[in-house]
């Protein structure tokens, strides 16, 4: 029953994604957009606002998000190191070696993950899930853009410091951990241009994919079997070896194996890679994942 009502809100989460992407496949093939210039719009506008809004609405528990923050922390750790390794192994450009890492690191564990798990896992899940969220929300903007500037540590942390959404994650734990709030009508702007961030995205990943050539080579296979094999399994191995069990280590293990997010293409396009490789991946992965996350929560569950 479990499996049937998680495939339920999994086809929920992922069919209408689909379908905003195909109207920006439709739009890309009728007009010249710059991609540029939608993903500046996503990153210096609507992300900020999406970071700062999920921040001020999440409960934590200190006690149970410690181990999971450390499992995260390690796991993301070690897939940097081997999309790394794999890149320099592999001997392919600086820009693919980027998109690997973008889409090795970047998981869908917002709009995806979240309903996904709360209505597989409940409300207790949904709790576990969104630390996990937070944690990934704040490395993205702070440590993401200097791994991925690849300009020298100096560079790439000044470049980090001017992205409104390192700010906006940075207030959003302030606001977190003291009494003060927002007035309600800015929260409500806020929303309002969060909400943005998603539908932009899914249009600009359209546009690129109605411009690039849908051929899948090794990259974009290996890009989506780190993100729902080797993630996951690393996320099971770290949190068993941290003590993790039962609940907590079922939510660490499905986050992990969400797939390629599309906010990977946001990045990539910002601060240089190949967004072809990015968005035939993130493509390949979600409709991958289709198999691997109802496998793994009957695994899990079992």
């Amino acid at each position: 029953m479990a499996d049937t009502r998680a495939m339920t809100v999994f086809l929920t989460a992922v069919l209408p994604t689909a379908l905003v992407a195909i109207v920006g496949i439709a739009i890309g093939r009728c007009f010249k957009l710059d991609v540029s210039t939608l993903a500046q719009v996503n990153l210096y506008a609507m992300l900020p606002a999406l970071v700062l809004t999920s921040l001020l609405d999440l409960q934590i528990t200190a006690g149970r998000a410690v181990l999971m923050i450390a499992a995260f922390l390690i796991n993301t750790g070690l897939l940097y190191l081997i999309s790394l390794g794999l890149g320099y192994t592999l001997r392919i450009s600086p820009d693919q070696r980027k998109s690997l890492m973008a889409t090795t690191l970047f998981a869908n564990v917002g709009n995806m993950g979240l309903p996904f798990i709360l209505f597989s896992l409940g409300e207790a899940g949904l709790e576990r899930a969104v630390i996990y969220l937070v944690i990934s929300s704040l490395l993205i903007s702070s440590l993401f853009p200097i791994i991925l500037q690849g300009t020298g540590l100096r560079a790439s942390a000044q470049y980090s410091l001017k992205l409104p959404v390192l700010w906006a994650a940075l207030l959003g734990v302030g606001i977190q951990i003291t009494p003060w709030d927002l007035p309600n009508a800015l929260s409500q702007g806020l929303q309002l241009l969060g909400e943005g961030v998603v539908p932009l995205a899914l249009l600009t990943l359209g546009i690129q994919l109605a411009r690039s050539r849908f051929a899948l080579g090794a990259l974009e296979w290996i890009g989506a079997g780190l993100r729902l094999g080797v993630s996951p399994s690393l996320a099971y191995a770290i949190g068993r070896g941290l003590g993790l069990t039962g609940l907590d280590l079922q939510v660490l293990v499905l986050q992990a194996a969400m797939p390629v997010a599309v906010s990977s293409l946001i990045w990539v396009t910002e601060l240089g890679g190949d967004a072809s490789q990015v968005s035939r991946t993130i493509v390949l992965s979600t409709l991958l994942s289709f198999v691997t996350l109802p496998l793994l929560l009957h695994w899990g569950m079992g």
